[in-house]
């Protein structure tokens, strides 16, 4: 049977554009949540957000930037560092067995805004050439693909908030099933515009701003949770077969255990109990584990009043008495919900934690909820612990579940 490994890995994100400040400012609770700097603040409900600190010009030249939008910039910076972790290098006959799967939930949603706002309020008639290749789905795929010459399989997986889970279990598939041997897998978003936060707005189920302290206004599992906070970014991460990474003495961060996902089709945005603990039974089986392999749950944790809730008892289903003993937390808590982009960043930091044998926390998590009652390592990370393994957890709008395992390679 081939086995998958992670051998490269890259983020953009509101806490940090490289793994060390990432996994640094996740571990202090540090919160990437503040005000919106968008001068479009006063006509919006909502005036927090997680942005990501991002200078595209470092990163990119002038020309490049002209058909790439904030999305596909995001997913390029991340897999820029993920390649240059990993080390790896390919000879063309191997480019042939070597692909790109990313998720994202809205594509080129930058772009979208920008050509409306000229057609309809500005009253120009004529685009920039370029508009269709920026906004489209699959752009972010297509230039990492054409960026490193990979031309095997080049897919965008769109699931809302389980697409990059989703890509990235896919990619491990399209390995271990023998049609690739190197996937460049992840996801990448940037939703942080006027009319997508409005969208959201109408929803219902963003999170009311702290007034004390902005920064901790996402509070997953407290009892005065009020809704997630809407976050941007990316994480990318380079997947191999696990001989081609031993023979080249590649550096392994862990292996892909486990994959599921299902679809619960029950309602459009409500959550499933059962759908969930399916999901997760599923996943475990893949895995060929138990509950007691499992050290880390990286919780989809969105901070709505269902959600938390019926993933609480998800967990609690599977994983029975034992639940109780598995420290659990949702990042989200500091780098915002990045809809497509969020299972990826999140399976980052379930990978991070098993490299430093350290926990990520729940921050803001001061006022427990008796019905969320599992051990969610409030407000700081726990260092010196042992994880052997981490599963991580997404659930879509539409009833799309995803969820990764990965475990320590030995």
């Amino acid at each position: 049977m081939r086995r998958v490994v992670i051998t490269g890995m890259g983020v953009i994100s509101p806490i940090g554009n490289n793994q060390m400040d990432f996994f640094n400012n996740l571990m202090a609770g540090n919160s990437g949540i503040r005000k919106i700097s968008s001068n479009l603040l006063n006509q919006l409900s909502v005036k927090i957000a997680a942005e990501v600190d991002f200078e595209p010009s470092t990163f990119f030249q002038k020309k490049q930037l002209g058909f790439l939008d904030r999305t596909s910039q995001f997913a390029l910076a991340a897999a820029s560092q993920a390649w240059k972790d990993s080390g790896i290098s390919l000879s063309d006959s191997e480019k042939l067995r070597s692909g790109v799967a990313i998720g994202a939930s809205m594509g080129g949603a930058c772009t979208i805004e920008e050509t409306y706002a000229q057609l309809y309020q500005k009253n120009i008639g004529r685009l920039k050439p370029f508009t269709v290749l920026m906004a489209m789905s699959n752009a972010s795929a297509s230039h990492i693909s054409i960026e490193y010459g990979l031309k095997g399989p080049c897919l965008s997986f769109t699931v809302a908030c389980s697409s990059s889970s989703v890509a990235i279990g896919e990619a491990y598939r399209m390995i271990k099933d023998g049609y690739t041997d190197v996937m460049v897998a992840g996801g990448a978003e940037a939703l942080l515009t006027y009319g997508v936060m409005k969208a959201w707005e109408s929803l219902g189920i963003l999170a009311v701003e702290d007034k004390d302290n902005p920064s901790a206004s996402c509070k997953p599992f407290s009892k005065n949770r009020t809704g997630f906070v809407l976050g941007e970014g990316a994480a990318i991460f380079v997947m191999e077969e696990l001989n081609r990474a031993i023979k080249r003495n590649a550096r392994i961060y862990g292996e892909m255990a486990g994959y599921s996902s299902t679809a619960d089709t029950y309602h459009i945005t409500k959550p499933s109990l059962e759908g969930q603990a399916h999901t997760i039974s599923s996943a475990l089986e893949s895995a060929s584990m138990i509950p007691d392999d499992i050290d880390y749950i990286n919780a989809h944790g969105t901070a709505t009043e269902l959600n938390d809730i019926v993933e609480t008892k998800a967990i609690k289903k599977v994983f029975g008495d034992k639940a109780y003993s598995i420290p659990v937390s949702s990042t989200k808590s500091m780098h915002g919900h990045m809809m497509g982009a969020t299972g990826a960043v999140e399976l980052l930091a379930s990978v991070l934690a098993i490299k430093n044998q350290s926990i990520p926390p729940t921050a803001n998590l001061l006022l427990k909820d008796p019905e969320c009652d599992l051990d969610y390592v409030p407000i700081k990370g726990r260092t010196g612990v042992k994880v052997r393994a981490v599963m991580s957890n997404s659930f879509a709008f539409g009833g799309t579940n995803a969820i990764l395992i990965v475990r320590n390679y030995e």
